[in-house]
């Protein structure tokens, strides 16, 4: 089974898509490789002040392939360049004790990567800095700094449409379209 390793970075509760992605950067264009890269040193640049920089000055992604967030992440508006965005800076998978609903069907659509739901408040106790690693088949989480796993839901459907990249790649790839 699949396996996403690597540090954590930690936010709250109700990060919206502005301060995913603010709007100034909406005209980038994704499907443009120098655009889609570019998005992704912006991305969660319009957090508010004590979040420490999740992209370094001058960088374009970031050194965090995995998010810990807490309740209604994704929440404002129905962009997709918000999963795009941090899909272009390096991110792998984003740990949420709930979503907007259209920013959870995003991730699935652009494939850019995998919204896992937790019953727990894991950004309390997470750290930016922590080392992790998800077993996407397995459905668990565990914290290489501290040694201790934790069980998120299963993404069911989800899975093998974000691994194909995306819903139309699913489709052809399933044979759904050609």
């Amino acid at each position: 089974m699949k396996k996403i390793q690597g540090t954590v970075y930690v936010v709250r509760d109700d990060i919206d898509t502005d301060q995913i992605i603010p709007a100034q950067y909406l005209n980038l264009v994704p499907t443009i490789p120098e655009e889609y890269a570019k998005l992704g040193s912006y991305a969660l640049c319009g957090l508010p002040d004590g979040y420490p920089p999740f992209v370094k000055p001058g960088a374009l992604t970031a050194d965090y392939p995995i998010l810990i967030a807490g309740r209604n992440f994704g929440c404002g508006s129905s962009r997709e360049h918000a999963p795009v965005c941090l899909g272009a800076a390096g991110v792998k998978a984003v740990v949420a004790e709930s979503y907007a609903r259209i920013f959870f069907r995003n991730c699935v659509s652009t494939g850019e990567l995998y919204p896992f739901e937790t019953p727990i408040r894991l950004c309390e106790v997470f750290k930016t800095g922590d080392r992790a690693e998800i077993d996407v088949g397995g459905a668990h989480l565990t914290n290489c700094t501290t040694g201790k796993t934790y069980s998120i839901k299963e993404l069911g459907a989800v899975a093998p449409v974000v691994e194909a990249g995306g819903i139309f790649a699913y489709a052809r790839k399933s044979g759904i379209i050609k």
